[in-house]
């Protein structure tokens, strides 16, 4: 059975690809630590109710001006500021129910139910969460229980990162006056989204109470954030259909772009990344054969990382082969920084797959979702092979994060870009199947994307883009990079088809500009998903590509694909409007450009 050429189970393509049958096992016990940790959970979960209710409250408190007597009648009929709002949305009736139920909706303006449509989405959040975290004791099967710790460790995370939406003070910001928060509350909301596909496709090809209890705990929570974006989206002044709400921001001058740092860094973050490794004074030295002032594992390094750190926090992995099970840097690990001795002399490895029953998610060699997160000179690697199908070197769930000078080595889903925004700048990227993959906001710019050689009767396909709504701030850039076939693909020259992407969801969103494509990449360019799934609302493009497999007379003719020709559409997918526009990429010091000049 060809697991990888299977294509959506449902009309909104949720289901990615089929993996081989699993083998249940009938028992198992909750752990102690487990159990502890959904205690926690749920007593955070209840807090996050409570703050969020007390925060209903203040807004009722504030807005509301109808009279009590009327209240019966204010349920049965929409105000005209509701009506306006939800006509914005992919689900109006659900829009309009869902705020009629939410204090201080039915005197609100539009403006005002902005705010309220965020607040009452991240709510639901909030119980979807409570309700989940007391599922764990029925669960038995081992594949299902990794699909539920998923879920968890998924809406755990939005909860938490929703705490950057706060000022100092820990209070709830109103967003319309905090500068730059617009974007911030859409990629929020983009990740919601995707955070919860992640969840749900984690139970595919299962059955059980916990699935049931699960998908009934997260209904009308996708169409509920779906229409918070669309709100958010159309909030604005100008029109930006299809395009990121960040795009607003200005774009950074030809100053900006021709220095190799930015000129408004401080001088520390300006030469961290050019630094060579002995002039960088690390918080944790992490080295296999042990010494003075060094531990000698990762997961003992990554415990000792400091929670909610402002500063960045510097750990350096000597030269070695790191093998460590479920390599986390979780989300309360902010602004942690790995460094290694150089690509291929410090490598972080493991071979965990679906093969042997995990997740995608879970299988990942190294994971990190605490906000600003950073790696330089590393190799990230999954050796499970192409016969295990999905098996994850590298994913990055964190927000602000940088990926510089390292490799990520893989097979099928190599390197999982999940959510949020990200930067990828002189990588080393390598695999077949689907091996850049996810739904992060993300720029690869000055890599190497190598095809390797599949399984038999595989097609390569280098990108598969997972954007399932129109107004997710996502999309997956690659800019001045270079696509190329690695040697053992090189050596079956023209009987492995290779491709640039397929549409995974609804409306993947994948553009290439000035890159350079070798001979491997099919004349097609891009390969369908199913059918004709997607082929009308997929944003695929092509900007002044060059070499031997950029040419674009056999590219596909689907409606969704274009060939850009506009400097200003380009212009949209370039550092400094798809990720930068509260300008965080500067202060990581890393050398980018801004815009499309190379």
């Amino acid at each position: 059975m060809d697991f990888d050429r299977l294509g959506p189970s449902d009309p909104g393509g949720s289901s990615r690809r089929s993996t081989a049958p699993l083998t249940p096992s009938t028992t198992s016990n909750s752990s102690p630590k487990s159990n502890k940790k959904l205690i926690m959970l749920s007593i955070l979960a209840a807090v996050l109710i409570i703050a969020s209710a007390i925060s209903a409250a203040l807004i009722t408190v504030v807005r509301s001006r109808a009279s009590s007597n009327n209240s019966n009648l204010l349920h049965s009929k929409p105000t005209q500021a509701i009506s306006r709002t939800c006509s914005k949305t992919r689900y109006p009736s659900l829009c309009i129910n869902s705020l009629l139920d939410f204090p201080g909706s039915t005197s609100a303006s539009e403006q005002e139910l902005v705010h309220i449509s965020f607040n009452m989405t991240h709510r639901h959040i909030s119980k979807a969460l409570f309700a989940s975290s007391g599922l764990s004791y029925t669960v038995a099967n081992p594949r299902v229980r990794a699909a539920y710790e998923d879920c968890l460790e998924l809406m755990d995370s939005l909860m938490t990162t929703s705490s950057t939406l706060s000022n100092d003070d820990g209070e709830s910001r109103q967003f319309s006056n905090v500068a730059g928060s617009t974007e911030d509350v859409m990629t929020w909301l983009s990740a919601a989204l995707t955070n919860q596909d992640t969840c749900l496709e984690g139970f595919e090809d299962t059955s059980g109470t916990v699935k049931d209890q699960m998908v009934g705990n997260l209904k009308d929570l996708s169409e509920l954030v779906s229409n918070s974006l669309a709100i958010f989206s159309a909030s604005g002044d100008n029109d930006f259909t299809g395009v990121p709400i960040q795009n607003k921001r200005r774009l950074m001058g030809m100053s900006d772009i021709s220095r190799e740092f930015p000129k408004w860094l401080e001088k520390r973050d300006r030469r961290l990344l050019s630094l060579p490794v002995s002039e960088i004074q690390a918080d944790i030295i992490v080295s296999k054969s042990g010494g003075n002032g060094t531990v000698k594992t990762i997961t003992e390094a990554i415990k000792k990382a400091p929670e909610h750190s402002r500063r960045r926090f510097i750990i350096y992995v000597r030269a070695g082969r790191y093998e460590e099970n479920n390599l986390k840097v979780g989300k309360k690990k902010t602004n942690i920084m790995f460094i290694g001795d150089g690509r291929g002399k410090t490598v972080i490895t493991g071979k965990r797959s679906v093969g042997d029953g995990m997740t995608t998610f879970h299988t990942a060699s190294f994971a990190a979702s605490g906000p600003g997160f950073m790696a330089r000179d590393i190799t990230f690697e999954n050796y499970a092979g192409p016969e295990k199908h999905q098996a994850v070197a590298l994913r990055v769930g964190s927000d602000h994060a940088v990926v510089y000078r390292c490799n990520i080595v893989g097979y099928q889903d190599a390197c999982y870009v999940h959510s949020n925004r990200q930067f990828f700048r002189e990588c080393n990227i390598y695999g077949t199947v689907d091996f850049i993959f996810g739904n992060a906001a993300v720029v690869f710019q000055k890599c190497n994307i190598y095809a390797r050689k599949p399984m038999a009767q595989q097609k390569n396909t280098i990108t598969a883009q997972n954007r399932k709504d129109p107004n997710q701030n996502t999309g997956i850039s690659i800019h001045d990079c270079r696509i190329l076939p690695a040697p053992d693909l090189a050596s079956s020259k023209g009987s492995i088809e290779t491709y640039l992407g397929r549409p995974w969801k609804m409306y993947s969103r994948t553009v290439y500009m000035l890159s350079y494509m070798g001979d491997h990449v099919h004349p097609h360019g891009w390969l369908e998903w199913n059918g004709d799934f997607a082929l009308k609302t997929l944003y695929y493009g092509e900007y002044m590509n060059f070499g031997p497999g950029a040419a674009i007379g056999q590219r596909v003719k689907w409606p969704g694909y274009r060939v850009i020709t506009s400097t200003l559409e380009a212009n949209r997918y370039t550092v400094a409007q798809f990720i930068s526009g509260s300008s965080w990429l500067p202060s990581t010091g890393v050398a980018f450009l801004a815009g499309l000049s190379t």
